[in-house]
């Protein structure tokens, strides 16, 4: 498998937690040779609460981007778009049940 995924919303971590485990996982899928990409299960929110963890995963990907080849929304992960199928052509072609869904509880990076 290419990615390795995360689920920091069942149940849904702290803001700090959160961020450490991206710390961790990021940090670890660069030393090893068998991912490239993390997905990131954040949810996405409903009516009453907006999604706090996804604004958490992005406000860290944006201080991280230096660590990051890309950083791909759930929304956006589908096979027309561009930084997909750059991710996909490095890091393989394996079947996603994700992929071409438009979750937004959901966002990928790709790890340098």
């Amino acid at each position: 498998m290419y990615f390795y995924t995360i689920d920091i919303a069942h149940p849904p971590l702290t803001s700090e937690a959160a961020e450490m485990m991206l710390d961790d996982e990021v940090r670890r899928i660069h030393s090893t040779q068998k991912w490239r990409a993390l997905k990131v299960i954040h949810g996405h929110g409903t009516n009453d609460r907006p999604a706090i963890l996804k604004q958490v995963v992005y406000n860290w990907a944006h201080r991280n981007q230096a660590r990051l080849l890309s950083v791909i929304p759930g929304e956006d992960y589908h096979i027309l778009d561009t930084k997909t199928q750059e991710m996909r052509k490095q890091c393989g072609q394996v079947p996603d049940p994700d992929l071409g869904k438009s979750n937004p509880g959901i966002t990928l990076f790709w790890i340098k």
